[in-house]
C-alpha cells in the first residue's frame, strides 16, 4: 500500500502523475487527505477527491508514503501534526518516503529527517534540506528517502517508485505501454 499524500495547494501534476504511474505498476494507492474532507484543491484549482482522510488511515499496513509538493501544498503538509509523525516513525521503521518539488524541503528538510542523507528538491528550497547533501539531480534515492525536483520530473519520479516497490521488470513493462523511451 502507497499513501500519496493530499493538502490543500497540492501540485496537481506531481500527484497524479504518481498514482496512475504506481497503479499502472500494480501497487495499491490511496489517496490520504489531511484536511479533515476528502476533497481537496490543488495549487492551480483542480480538485481532488481523496479516497480517505488521514484519521483513518493505517499507516501500519503502509509500505511507501509519497509526498507530492506544490506551495502552499508542501507547507500544508509539514502542519499536519498526524503526517509528520507518520513520517517520523517511517523514518525510524526504514519505510519509503518519497517527496517532489517542496516537499522535500518543506516536510523532511525542516524536521530534520534527510540529515546524512542525499536529496534534491525544487530549485531555490535547498537551504531548507537541512543536514542533507543537497544534489542537482531529477531523482535521489537515498537510505529510504526518494526525493525530486519537481513537475517536470514527475515521471521519473513515479517510474523510479514503481521500480522500488515492483522491480525492474515492472518498469519496464510500464513504460513501454506509456511509449516512455
Amino acid at each position: 500500500m502507497v499513501y500519496v499524500m493530499l493538502a490543500e495547494g497540492f501540485e496537481e501534476l506531481e500527484a497524479v502523475t504518481i498514482i496512475t504511474v504506481l497503479r499502472r505498476g500494480g501497487a495499491t494507492v490511496s489517496t490520504v487527505s489531511i484536511t479533515g474532507q476528502k476533497l481537496v484543491n490543488g495549487v492551480r484549482g483542480i480538485p481532488m477527491m481523496a479516497d480517505i482522510l488521514i484519521e483513518t488511515a493505517d499507516f501500519g499496513a503502509c509500505e511507501m508514503i509519497a509526498l507530492p509538493g506544490g506551495i502552499p501544498g508542501a507547507s500544508n503538509l509539514a502542519k499536519s501534526e498526524a503526517l509528520m509523525s507518520a513520517v517520523t516513525d517511517f523514518s525510524a521503521e526504514g519505510k519509503w518516503v518519497a517527496a517532489i518539488c517542496a516537499a522535500p524541503a518543506e516536510v523532511l528538510g525542516k524536521a530534520g529527517l534527510l540529515q546524512g542523507y542525499r536529496a534534491t528538491g525544487y530549485s531555490g528550497s535547498e537551504e531548507n534540506l537541512l543536514g542533507a547533501e543537497a544534489v542537482d539531480e531529477k531523482v535521489v534515492v537515498s537510505g529510504k528517502f526518494v526525493t525530486s525536483q519537481g513537475p517536470g520530473t514527475a515521471l521519473e519520479f513515479a517510474l523510479k517508485l514503481v521500480e522500488l516497490l515492483k522491480g525492474e521488470a515492472v518498469v519496464k513493462e510500464v513504460k513501454g505501454k506509456m511509449l516512455v523511451k
